[in-house]
């Protein structure tokens, strides 16, 4: 959620600022959000005058019957202001009904470095390592996985339904390998709190983090229950915090998770169906990070880096982008995105996406801090990157080590996790 004072005080520039993201709705919403607090503004006058001429009435009624002179009059109109102050009373529940769901649909103002344009205009910070060659023609992660007997697409549809991979015996070995991979580098060398979060969350956690009410149709509800399954780890991990006022000296906090993440992804009907470049159900090592708001800009570099860093170990060549105006979230106020080579598909593939929220998400959790000990609580930043997501890294692992006799490499940082260094197609 964005301050309304900005929106009120420099409209213009907020206008601008939501226009860059390319979406009509935000700037419609904007002039409605106007038009509501300008409203409210007005009712508010009105009540404030209503009251101070009913304190004089008041004390002009107490003056009247101290003297012992009439004062029906005077009780009549303060009978007739008590009924208006009534009404406007209720009128403003009434715009502060309206106003509140309007504000939680306004997306975050972008930082000023953020290009501008669609998604054609992301940009390439940098790269790194080199896209392997092959003296053959490099398989899809679909046929390798098939025949490893690691990848079971077709029980996974039968069971669930298209967009729910099984993965099997050393696939399912590898997830497992993974996670305690990432874990331990975030938590022994970059200093995460690991914590293991429900998977089930409600509203209120939804709404904190940006994804209600905006992305309802996105999210798996359980309604019986009026709880969501998680779309990722960032809504458990940042509203362990809400409504909380941490101390200054407690920052930055650093918390990791390794969970499922359960997607709809309505409106991507027949986008990467095959394989598991898209899908409804999958593993993610998540990294939270509240800080100080004037720490921002180096807690963004450095929860973009340990997501690199996991790349680098696992080998896997990788660029960063920094996500255009149009294509950047609706809660963030800047992206960088790591995308991994994959070489049977042939394209990069999105395994991370860091980013900051500026103060957005903690105005919607009420997430502060208090800067020195009696000091006035102010919003803390809140960043997040996926670090990473499994099923591109599996994807990226797959492919780009694959040897011509159809086994795979596993690199030298996994392999005594997956307890092998070579994964071998069955016979």
């Amino acid at each position: 959620m964005i301050d309304i004072k900005r929106l009120r005080q420099d409209p213009d520039g907020t206008r601008a600022a939501l226009a860059r993201r390319m979406d009509p709705s935000a700037i419609a919403t904007f002039d409605r959000i106007l038009d509501l607090d300008r409203r409210r503004r007005e009712i508010l006058v009105r009540a404030e005058a209503l009251k101070a001429e009913r304190n004089a009435a008041t004390e002009e009624v107490a003056k009247l019957k101290r003297a012992g002179a009439p004062a029906d009059a005077l009780l009549a109109s303060l009978k007739v202001s008590a009924d208006a102050v009534k009404a406007l009373d209720a009128d403003l529940r009434a715009v502060d009904e309206a106003l509140e769901p309007e504000l939680l649909t306004v997306p975050n103002l972008l930082l000023p470095d953020v290009p501008d344009g669609d998604v054609t205009h992301n940009r390439v910070m940098h790269t790194w390592g080199e896209i392997p060659r092959f003296a053959f023609t490099p398989k899809p992660h679909w046929d390798l996985g098939e025949a490893l007997g690691i990848l079971d697409l077709a029980n996974g549809a039968k069971v669930a339904g298209s967009g729910f991979p099984i993965l099997r015996g050393m696939g399912a070995k590898l997830v497992r390998a993974l996670a305690n991979f990432m874990l331990d580098l975030h938590t022994r060398e970059h200093g995460y709190e690991e914590v293991a979060p429900p998977y089930l969350v409600n509203r209120a956690s939804m709404q904190g983090t940006g994804q209600l009410p905006k992305f309802g149709d996105e999210l798996y509800t359980v309604e019986a229950d009026g709880l969501y399954l998680i779309p990722t780890g960032e809504v458990p991990l940042t509203n362990i915090y809400r409504d909380t006022i941490l101390d200054a000296s407690s920052l930055p906090v650093a918390v990791c998770a390794w969970t499922p993440c359960f997607r709809r992804e309505a409106g991507a009907a027949g986008k990467d169906t095959r394989g598991m470049i898209r899908v409804h159900q999958f593993d993610k090592v998540e990294l939270v990070r509240l800080c100080r708001p004037e720490d921002t800009e180096a807690q963004h570099e450095l929860i973009a880096r340990q997501a690199e860093t996991v790349l680098e170990r696992l080998e896997l060549p990788y660029r960063r982008l920094a996500l255009a105006a149009g294509d950047t979230g609706f809660h963030s106020a800047r992206t960088w995105d790591l995308e991994a080579w994959a070489a049977g598909v042939g394209t990069w593939l999105e395994v991370s996406s860091a980013s900051t929220f500026t103060d957005f998400q903690a105005r919607r959790a009420g997430i502060r801090f208090r800067p020195s000990p009696g000091a006035r609580p102010e919003f803390v930043h809140t960043l997040n990157a996926s670090g990473l997501a499994f099923p591109r890294t599996i994807i990226a692992l797959l492919e780009n080590n694959q040897e011509a006799d159809g086994s795979v490499r596993i690199p030298g940082a996994l392999a005594p996790y997956l307890g092998t260094d070579r994964l071998v197609a069955r016979a």
